[in-house]
C-alpha cells in the first residue's frame, strides 16, 4: 500500500503545482474513517481506495481524481456524510465523490432494478465530469485483482459478470484497452475456470517451446524497419487468454487451429511513418487477406487509431502488427484519461461526446430496469462497423444495423420520420443491414412515425430505446382516447345526470391521480363498467356490481389506431363495413372481432363492447382464400384484379397445390368491406379462378 508521502509524490512528479494539502487531508480522512474496517482478504479496508489512487496516478491525473479515489467508499461504508465531504474538500470533490457512490440504500425489488439504478446515477454523473467513470473504473480494477479473495462463490461469479457486461465494455469504449484487456482476463478465469485454466497452459506451452520467439520476431522487425529509414520502438506480446478462447468459440476452431496469437506493436515517430512502415513490411512479408483496417483515416469512435495488419511471417506463421505513432499508443493504452490530464485545467475533452449523449437518451427512454440494462448492454458491447452520410460524415453503428438504426445515430428526429433509405444510391427496404464503407441516404416525412415492426431489427441500444418510448406514449395517448369514448357511454347508462364534481370524487374513490389514468385504466378493463358506474354514482349499477346495466350504443373506434389501443383480430381479420364487438380483458388491448367470427360462437372468457367503426372510416386487411386453375397467366390474372381495383397484396401464401388448382392465401388492403365484395365478385367472375371466398 503506497504511504501518504509516497501517494504525494506521485502526483507531484508529474503535476508540480498539484493541491498536495488536498491529497494529504484526503488520506487522513480517509484512513480516519474507515478505521478498524477490513476486506476480505484482511488487509485494512483503507488499503483499496489507497490502491485506486494509485492506478490513477499511473495515468498522470489530477490532484482532484486522486483526492475523489482515496474517498470514494467513504460515504458509502462509513458514517460520513455527502455534506461532510463537500465542506472538508469543496464542490468539486464533493460533486464527483457522490458519482461514484453507489446506491447502497436504495429499494428496489429485483436485481436488475438496483443494476440498473446504480447504472442511471453513474452515467448521469459521468455525463456531468467523465473523471467519475474513471474512477468507477480503477475501483472495478482493484476490487477485479482481490476478487479471489471473496469465499462466497456465487458472489464472486456476480461480480465477475456485471464486470465483464458493463465495466470492460465501458472500458473500451472509452479507449482503455489495458483496463479492458486485464477486468476480461480477471473476471474469464471466475467464470470459466476450466477454460483459462486450458488456455493459459496452452500459452505456456507455446511459449516454453519457442524459447523467445516473441523477443526474435519483434528484433527481426525492428531490424526491417531500421533499414528503411524507419526508427521504431517494436513491443510484441501472446494475446490475451480471453481473447484467444473468444475467438476459439466464435470460430469453432481449436487452439492448434489459431493462426494469430502473437502480436506486435510498432510505434513511430508520426501518421506518415506508420503507412512507410506499412509498406516496408507489406515488401518484406506476404499479407492475409481481409485483415488490413485502416484506424488513422477512419478512428474508432474512442478516438482509437492505429493501423492493423497481419503477415505470413518468416517463420511460417502468422502474426498480426500494429502501427501507430507514440501520442496513439498513448490514446490506444489509456484511451480518454490520455486526453485527461492535470494540463487540462479541467475542460472535459469530446473524445466521446457522441457516445455519452447517446447513453444519456437511453436513460431518457427506458422505462424499465431490464431496458435500460438491455439497451447499454447493446450500445456498449457490440462489433462496430463505419458508415457515412452524403456530406461524408462518419458514423459508428453495430454489425447488423439497418438505416433506422443510422437515422437515430444521426439524430432521434430523422429516425422518427425515416421512411425509406437509400444505400450507395440504391432505394433499399429500411429493414437491409449495412455492410462496412456504406453511403446511407435517410428519406425522411413529417408525417411519419416509429413503428413498432422496428423493432424487430434494430439493433442499437438508442434506437430500441426511442422506438419504445414513442410506441408507450403513443399506446398511452389511444388507449386514454379509447377510455374515454367508453367512459361516455357508460355515462350515459347512469341514472341520472352527472354533478359537477362527481368525477373528481370517483378518481379519490378509484385511487387514481388523474383524469388520464382512469380513461386508461377503463380502456385496458383495469376497471370495469360497473366499478366506473358505482365510483361515479354509488347504488348505480343496481347493487349488483357483476351485471350492470347494459351498454346503450356501439362504441366508435375512428381515428385509432389498429395494433396500438385495440388489436384487429387475426382470425377473422375484420375491415371496415362489418358489424364487430370488441372483447376486453384485463390489462390488455381491446381485441376486435367480425360478429360472425367462429371464435365468438365458441364461448370466450372476456367482456364484451359493442363498438362501430364510425361514419368514413378506411382502410383494412382482409384475408382471402383463392383457388386458380393450374395454367399459364392465371397468378397475373387474379394480381391484376387486385391491382385493377387499387388493393395492395399485404402477403401471399401458396398453401396447396394439386394436378389441377393452386390454392392461396392472400392478405389484401382495402378500403371497407363494399371495396372487399367488389373484387370478390370480380374474381368470381374470372375464368382462372376456380373459387374466392373471405377467410
Amino acid at each position: 500500500m503506497l504511504r501518504q508521502y509516497e501517494l504525494v509524490e506521485r502526483v507531484k512528479s508529474y503535476d508540480p503545482d498539484a493541491d498536495e494539502a488536498l491529497l494529504d487531508r484526503a488520506y487522513v480522512f480517509s484512513m480516519q474513517m474507515h478505521g478498524s474496517q477490513k476486506r476480505a482478504s484482511g488487509d485494512p479496508y483503507f488499503s483499496h481506495p489507497i490502491e485506486v489512487a494509485g492506478i490513477l496516478t499511473d495515468l498522470h491525473l489530477d490532484a482532484e481524481t486522486i483526492a475523489t479515489a482515496i474517498l470514494h467508499d467513504t460515504i458509502e461504508d462509513t458514517l460520513t456524510t455527502p455534506e461532510e465531504i463537500l465542506a472538508r474538500f469543496g464542490p468539486s470533490v464533493a460533486r464527483l465523490v457522490d458519482g461514484v457512490t453507489k446506491l447502497s440504500k436504495i429499494e428496489a425489488q429485483t436485481e436488475n432494478e438496483r443494476a440498473a439504478e446504480n447504472l442511471r446515477k453513474f452515467l448521469l454523473a459521468t455525463s456531468d465530469d467523465i473523471r467519475v467513470l474513471l474512477v468507477k473504473l480503477a475501483d472495478r480494477l482493484h476490487n477485479m485483482r482481490t476478487l479471489h479473495f471473496i469465499p462466497d462463490t456465487a458472489k464472486r461469479r456476480r461480480i465477475a459478470k456485471e464486470t465483464m457486461d458493463i465495466y470492460a465494455p465501458l472500458a473500451e469504449r472509452i479507449g482503455m484497452y489495458e483496463f479492458m484487456n486485464e477486468m476480461q482476463t480477471l473476471a474469464f478465469r471466475e467464470l470459466e475456470p476450466e477454460a483459462y485454466a486450458s488456455v493459459t497452459k496452452r500459452l505456456a506451452q507455446l511459449h516454453e517451446g519457442g524459447g523467445d520467439q516473441i523477443a526474435r520476431i519483434g528484433s527481426g522487425l525492428k531490424q526491417v524497419l531500421s533499414r528503411s529509414g524507419i526508427e521504431a520502438e517494436v513491443l510484441g506480446r501472446e494475446k490475451h487468454p480471453y481473447s484467444i478462447w473468444k475467438k476459439m468459440a466464435e470460430r469453432h476452431i481449436s487452439f492448434e487451429q489459431l493462426s494469430d496469437v502473437m502480436a506486435f506493436r510498432a510505434i513511430v515517430p508520426d501518421a506518415d511513418a506508420c503507412y512507410d512502415a506499412l509498406g516496408v513490411i507489406h515488401r518484406k512479408w506476404p499479407m492475409v487477406p481481409g485483415r488490413f483496417k485502416d484506424y488513422i483515416s477512419t478512428p474508432k469512435r474512442n478516438g482509437y487509431r492505429s493501423l492493423h495488419t497481419a503477415v505470413i511471417h518468416s517463420e511460417k506463421m502468422r502474426i498480426e502488427i500494429q502501427l501507430r505513432s507514440s501520442e496513439m499508443h498513448a490514446a490506444a493504452e489509456y484511451g480518454l484519461a490520455a486526453h485527461w490530464t492535470y494540463k487540462q485545467g479541467g475542460k472535459r475533452p469530446d473524445v466521446p461526446s457522441r457516445w455519452i449523449s447517446d447513453l444519456m437518451e437511453i436513460l431518457d427512454n427506458a422505462e424499465t430496469a431490464d431496458e435500460l440494462l438491455e439497451h447499454t448492454r447493446m450500445a456498449m458491447y457490440q462489433d462496430r462497423i463505419f458508415a457515412f452520410t452524403p456530406k461524408g460524415e462518419l458514423f459508428q453503428l453495430p454489425k447488423g444495423a439497418t438505416p433506422v438504426d443510422f437515422a437515430y445515430a444521426v439524430h432521434t428526429s430523422l429516425g422518427n420520420e425515416a421512411v425509406g433509405a437509400k444505400v450507395n444510391g440504391r432505394v433499399v427496404p429500411l429493414r437491409t443491414q449495412i455492410e462496412n464503407g456504406d453511403q446511407v441516404q435517410i428519406l425522411k416525412s413529417k408525417a411519419q412515425e416509429p413503428q413498432p415492426a422496428w423493432l424487430n431489427f434494430v439493433v442499437t441500444g438508442k434506437a430500441r430505446a426511442a422506438i419504445r418510448r414513442y410506441v408507450r406514449n403513443k399506446e398511452r395517448g389511444e388507449s386514454v382516447a379509447l377510455g374515454r369514448k367508453i367512459y361516455d357511454e357508460i355515462v350515459q347508462r347512469l341514472p341520472a345526470p352527472l354533478g359537477k364534481g362527481a368525477q373528481a370524487a370517483a378518481l379519490g374513490r378509484l385511487k387514481l391521480p388523474d383524469e388520464a389514468s382512469l380513461m386508461e385504466a377503463i380502456a385496458r378493463n383495469t376497471l370495469t363498467d360497473a366499478q366506473v358506474m358505482e365510483a361515479l354514482m354509488p347504488g348505480s349499477a343496481g347493487g349488483d356490481v357483476a351485471a350492470p346495466p347494459q351498454q346503450r350504443e356501439a362504441i366508435s373506434i375512428k381515428g385509432l389506431t389498429p395494433g396500438v389501443a385495440f388489436d384487429l383480430a387475426l382470425c377473422c381479420h375484420p375491415v371496415p363495413g362489418d358489424r364487430i364487438v370488441g372483447l376486453r380483458r384485463e390489462d390488455e388491448p381491446i381485441v376486435v372481432h367480425a360478429i360472425d367470427c367462429s371464435v365468438l360462437a365458441s364461448g370466450v372468457d372476456a367482456d364484451w363492447v359493442d363498438l362501430a367503426w364510425g361514419d368514413g372510416s378506411d382502410g383494412g386487411a382482409a384475408q382471402l382464400v383463392v383457388i386458380l386453375k393450374n395454367e399459364p397467366g392465371a397468378l397475373g390474372a387474379m394480381a391484376g384484379i387486385f391491382g385493377n381495383q387499387r388493393a395492395n397484396i399485404l402477403n401471399l401464401k401458396l398453401e396447396a397445390r394439386d394436378a389441377g388448382f393452386h390454392t392461396f392465401r392472400v392478405d389484401l388492403e382495402v378500403h371497407d368491406v363494399h371495396h372487399l365484395m367488389r373484387i370478390l365478385a370480380m374474381l368470381r367472375a374470372a375464368d382462372a379462378v376456380s373459387q374466392a371466398d373471405r377467410a
